[in-house]
């Protein structure tokens, strides 16, 4: 299944596993690279299983199920691992290391292997070989305690923040830039990407703004955590919701001339941060007035930076989504489409193999029965 981007010719091995992992090698199979996955065949009856099940995650990859605990299966690992750039594991500190595929070894054996690691806490620190997920790694970063609004609880944003931006991204952009260093040097190395790593660095902008008091370290208080009323949502007159963003001049007072509120002199004045609260009480009068589709409407290629909020489903209709491409369907199923893009060497969606759908195949390529 090996694409057509600017990945062409790079091997990958990828391990089985959930979240942050399989994104990492879906963001690198969208972009041309031979991504092989390692799926589960138990030890007695021979079945295939997936974890977490079919995943649109899988696409653009290809699936040999294998039994880590064979001999002979292992055998089949070691040769893929053989002629592969990048191998990505996600388990637990300790068991790669236990079934003899431990990133000495491999690397050992073959030194220019780029040996992704991806772990919520990392390989190393009191943490490391506790369970966790994506609600406890930015939980103790501090993004999770700074989300939300003040009067109510931390409010996690599904688990992208974490698996996704600090993990899976993290380790695509390590693998890639440990493959640069080994293409020009012969040597590999691993790649220690740990969520809380990764969340830690997402927040840089706001531990920055906090130095020079930019930020007070409390949630929904700040511009832009739903302390300013110019930075925030909005519901509308049928129950929907309207995303505000105002934060420059020029941009709001292109929202108050769409609200209609340009010329009145009595609006509380919003570089006050005491007179807040009223103006939050003024905008959500105003915008509650009409439904989302009548705002939309009015602010629709406007600089007021004003945006409906949609639904999951009502995303991959948005007119600007459906004319920029920024969903795709592949066997009929609606799905974010490739990103970033190349003038050159586009990236492609490929389809969702079955699991050990490729057994054959890949064993023909190894010389293998």
């Amino acid at each position: 299944m090996a694409g057509t981007g600017p990945l062409q010719g790079v091997r990958v091995v990828e391990f089985a596993g959930l979240g942050p992992g399989p994104f990492c090698g879906m963001l690198l199979a969208d972009l041309g690279a031979d991504v092989v996955r390692i799926d589960r065949r138990a030890s007695s009856g021979g079945t295939f299983a997936r974890l977490g099940g079919t995943s649109l995650m899988d696409r653009g990859k290809r699936s040999i199920a294998l039994d880590l605990k064979d001999p002979a299966d292992l055998t089949v690992v070691r040769a893929l691992v053989a002629r592969s750039d990048v191998l990505l594991e996600g388990f637990r500190p300790g068991v790669m290391e236990r079934l003899g595929l431990g990133p000495d070894e491999l690397l050992s054996e073959h030194p220019a292997l780029v040996y992704g690691r991806m772990t919520g806490w990392g390989q190393t620190g009191p943490l490391a070989s506790s369970a966790g997920h994506d609600i406890g790694y930015i939980a103790l970063t501090g993004a999770l305690g700074a989300s939300g609004r003040p009067d109510e609880r931390p409010a996690p944003p599904m688990n992208l923040l974490g698996d996704f931006g600090g993990g899976g991204v993290f380790l695509a952009l390590g693998a890639l830039a440990a493959l640069l260093h080994a293409r020009a040097t012969g040597q590999g190395q691993v790649v220690d990407a740990a969520i809380v790593d990764g969340t830690a660095v997402l927040t840089t902008m706001i531990h920055g703004m906090l130095d020079t008091g930019g930020w007070r370290d409390r949630r929904g208080a700040n511009l832009l955590d739903t302390g300013a009323p110019f930075y925030d949502v909005y519901r509308c007159a049928d129950g929907t919701f309207l995303a505000v963003g105002a934060l420059e001049k020029q941009f709001y007072a292109a929202l108050l001339q769409g609200l209609g509120l340009a010329d009145d002199a009595s609006l509380p004045d919003r570089a006050d941060p005491r007179q807040w609260p009223a103006l939050r009480e003024r905008f959500t009068q105003v915008i509650g007035g009409r439904t989302r589709a009548e705002w939309w409407e009015v602010f629709r290629g406007t600089d007021a930076c004003v945006a409906p909020v949609w639904s999951l489903t009502e995303a991959v209709t948005d007119e600007h989504n459906v004319q920029r491409g920024v969903f795709t369907e592949v066997d009929g199923v609606p799905q974010p489409a490739v990103a970033p893009r190349f003038g050159a060497t586009p990236g492609a969606v490929g389809r969702v193999p079955v699991a050990g759908e490729h057994d054959a195949e890949i064993r023909a390529e190894l010389g293998l029965s």
